[in-house]
């Protein structure tokens, strides 16, 4: 009777147990969970990096999976507007060893059964215009909107300058860790940065 209910004690603690480690575990996984769904288009962690006082321009970085069968296309993307004026798309490439940033008025074409990164280094969006610094740990509201899968509110969470835990660092990322209040648009020696 007595190793009865001794076992009956270990396993309501070892059930109540479960049950917590349970609940932290979805806890942990819906706080860390930043993703959308429009239609066929899985959309990733939108996020910005912080920016310094003054900065006029940000970048914002999401990814695009599109398990369907037919492609689309992100063809504006919108913010607060007590974030920044406006948001563009923008591919970064490098050319000869000279670094192109433009913007794709465009957009950016997600092929069907593929993924395209809004990443550091390649295409992302630009924060035009920013009303107030990005500060690491804030969060703001954006809108996407795709050619067939119509728009999609997302909330950019604002990382540190590393981007978000695990992010492998991109090299030639002209976001990272410089004020881009300065910089201009159009063509720019690879490995140099605007400065104030």
């Amino acid at each position: 009777s007595a190793l009865l209910h001794s076992f009956r004690d270990s396993t309501q603690r070892l059930a109540f147990a479960l049950l917590a480690l349970a609940v932290l575990l979805f806890a942990f996984d819906s706080a860390h969970a930043h993703g959308y769904k429009a239609g066929a288009l899985e959309i990733g962690h939108p996020w910005a990096r912080m920016t310094p006082p003054g900065a006029k321009v940000g970048g914002a970085y999401l990814s695009i999976e599109n398990t369907g069968t037919t492609p689309d296309r992100l063809v504006s993307v919108t913010v607060a507007p007590d974030i920044a004026g406006r948001a563009e798309i923008h591919e970064m490439s490098v050319t000869d060893g000279v670094m192109k940033m433009q913007m794709l008025p465009d957009g950016v074409a997600i092929p069907a059964g593929g993924k395209v990164a809004l990443a550091p280094g390649g295409y992302h969006l630009m924060l035009q215009d920013l009303k107030q610094p990005l500060k690491e740990g804030a969060s703001f509201k954006g809108t996407l909107t795709f050619e067939k899968a119509g728009t999609v509110a997302v909330d950019f969470k604002v990382e540190g300058m590393a981007g978000p835990k695990g992010a492998a660092p991109q090299a030639g990322d002209p976001h990272a860790g410089h004020d881009m209040s300065t910089m201009p648009a159009g063509n720019m020696p690879a490995g140099t940065a605007p400065s104030n």
